[in-house]
């Protein structure tokens, strides 16, 4: 796997930088970098910070670059994934990049995970000509995303944006808990 890992002080985009979009601004930082930047408020079992948020609308209205000033915002680690990150030719070794991924993000964390054209890597699964190796991709992922095979407590936001929301899986559609 050939994952990057971003510091938050060298992303360089800030909100500042984003014109209008003020109404999502305000709503990013309620409900993204509070629960980064103070994980104290949400240990009581009442208050739970999201474990994912979608971004979606037509090509080029910022989606992109929100995802990175919320995390130089936040001050969380960033990893941009892709499809050929996680993809190998070899059997099993898919399922292997998406647990290295998540215990990449869970060693840097506070960490977003970002996927930028989400629907080519987590599209429906009923696609004709869909092959096995995808399924268990998405289920590999979906089973570290809902902290299944992961610690509890692990400060691990999927932010993904896309522009086809609805070529979307129903069981990854329902893990954004915000849209």
């Amino acid at each position: 796997m050939r994952a990057e890992v971003v510091p938050a002080n060298e992303i360089g985009v800030t909100f500042a930088d984003i014109g209008a979009l003020d109404d999502i601004k305000e709503l990013l930082e309620d409900v993204v970098m509070l629960p980064l930047r103070r994980p104290d408020l949400f240990k009581g079992g009442i208050l739970k910070p999201y474990k994912g948020i979608l971004l979606f609308g037509p090509p080029g209205t910022g989606k992109t670059m929100l995802a990175k000033a919320i995390a130089n915002e936040a001050g969380a680690s960033f990893i941009n994934v892709s499809i050929s990150n996680i993809t190998s030719k070899w059997f099993g070794e898919d399922e292997k990049n998406v647990r290295a991924l998540f215990s990449l993000a869970a060693k840097v964390a506070p960490t977003i995970i970002f996927i930028d054209e989400v629907d080519s890597m987590l599209g429906k699964r009923t696609k004709y000509g869909e092959h096995e190796a995808m399924r268990k991709i998405k289920n590999e992922f979906m089973a570290h995303w809902d902290g299944i095979l992961t610690k509890p407590g692990e400060r691990i936001l999927v932010l993904a944006a896309t522009n086809r929301p609805f070529d979307l899986d129903e069981a990854i559609i329902r893990r954004f808990e915000r849209r």
